[in-house]
């Protein structure tokens, strides 16, 4: 399937059954109004794409979603050219110069009461927050209600999620072919990002690197260095998350090993190919997210590891919502979400990890790996995956 085939702006269908969905969660919330935010904070743009069609250049933005009536597109004034607003599938839209004022007023003059935020926790800048909260607004936090209502992905979405997955399949490939003792790891680094700006991320990737002696991985997740050259002995984990031009965030990645690893690292690569067989059994609709995080967790159990990370969570076209896949969610998992599991596990001298991300969608029976490469170690002489 090449891009040019690919329509990445949504159906008429497509926007109804998102505005559905989000003013049912309103009518259960009692809200009068909703503000929806998005920043340029890498990975925490995709609610305003997801409700307007916009993709954040720079700065923010706002969708304030009324429970009747049209919603409005709120941009800031020093951003009027900043972008491709003709993206925007909203009519009305406004670019004051003081967003959060412009937020208070609208509510203050339409005589609204319960007011609900998604972004409160991280996204939603504090000049607005302090103008909507100074106003003495009844703010709802509507982040966890949000994320919610969009969890479950149409087979439209589905496209952009599985076209996301070929392209951070492309990068870590190119990751591997570029291979040598000697480059320094951004310069590994560097082939997956052509690859990935070659295929339309733009900005939208998030890139790590794991790394250890004598084919280990240390626990701590770092930038790719500029000075540090690989050895052939090191064992490197590349951790690869991006939105492709549809702006479905996914994550993928492998390890990559030329000299082999070391029996600690073989361990944890053989549990984390039980747990991934666990997650395609258990990650079913109708299950709870707690429900599904006992289940595949226990490979690791009372084996002596520490857990950097719960198991996984609902990703879309923010890179991180919820639910978590982990203990105290009930959240009942619907066909068609799609969740990264990666459990960062750590031997409890924390000398050695592993942290190796898949793509799940919610099957009736089972959890589908989106990638299709199963766990296994790389040597960099692949030219395939």
């Amino acid at each position: 399937m090449t891009e040019q085939k690919i329509n990445f702006q949504p159906s008429e269908t497509e926007i109804k059954r998102r505005y559905h969905n989000v003013h049912a969660a309103m009518d259960q919330a009692g809200l009068d109004v909703l503000i929806v935010s998005g920043s340029e904070y890498t990975g925490f743009e995709g609610a305003v794409r997801y409700m307007c069609g916009f993709h954040l250049l720079h700065r923010y933005a706002y969708v304030v979603i009324p429970r009747t009536g049209d919603p409005t597109c709120v941009f800031p004034r020093e951003a009027t050219w900043v972008g491709d607003h003709s993206a925007t599938f909203i009519e009305q839209r406004v670019f004051p110069p003081h967003c959060g004022q412009w937020l208070a007023d609208y509510v203050r003059e339409n005589k609204l009461g319960r007011v609900g935020v998604y972004g409160m926790n991280f996204i939603m800048p504090v000049r607005d927050y302090q103008a909507l909260a100074g106003a003495g607004l009844d703010l709802i936090d509507f982040d966890e209600a949000f994320d919610h209502a969009r969890a479950q992905k149409s087979e439209e979405e589905m496209i952009s999620v599985r076209h996301s997955m070929e392209i951070n399949k492309a990068g870590v490939l190119a990751v591997i072919q570029a291979y040598e003792p000697g480059k320094t790891e951004a310069e590994l680094m560097g082939a997956a990002e052509q690859t990935f700006a070659a295929r339309g991320t733009a900005r939208n990737t998030m890139d790590m690197v794991l790394t250890g002696p004598n084919g280990s991985l240390l626990p701590q997740m770092v930038f790719p260095s500029a000075v540090r050259k690989v050895k052939s002995t090191d064992g490197l984990l590349y951790g690869l998350e991006v939105s492709g031009p549809g702006g479905h965030w996914i994550e993928f990645s492998r390890l990559l090993a030329p000299s082999g690893i070391d029996d600690a690292t073989r361990r944890l690569v053989d549990l984390y190919a039980e747990f991934h067989e666990l997650v395609k059994t258990h990650l079913k609709a109708g299950a709870s997210a707690e429900e599904v995080h006992r289940k595949v967790m226990t490979p690791f159990e009372g084996k002596g590891y520490r857990l950097g990370h719960v198991s996984g969570h609902s990703i879309g076209m923010t890179m991180i919502e919820a639910p978590r896949i982990g203990e105290g969610s009930e959240f009942e998992l619907p066909e068609n979400m799609v969740c990264s599991m990666h459990p960062h596990v750590m031997t409890e001298d924390r000398k050695n990890c592993l942290y190796m991300q898949e793509t799940f969608r919610v099957g009736i029976d089972g959890g589908e790996p989106l990638s299709g490469i199963p766990v296994r170690v790389y040597d960099g002489t692949e030219t395939c995956l």
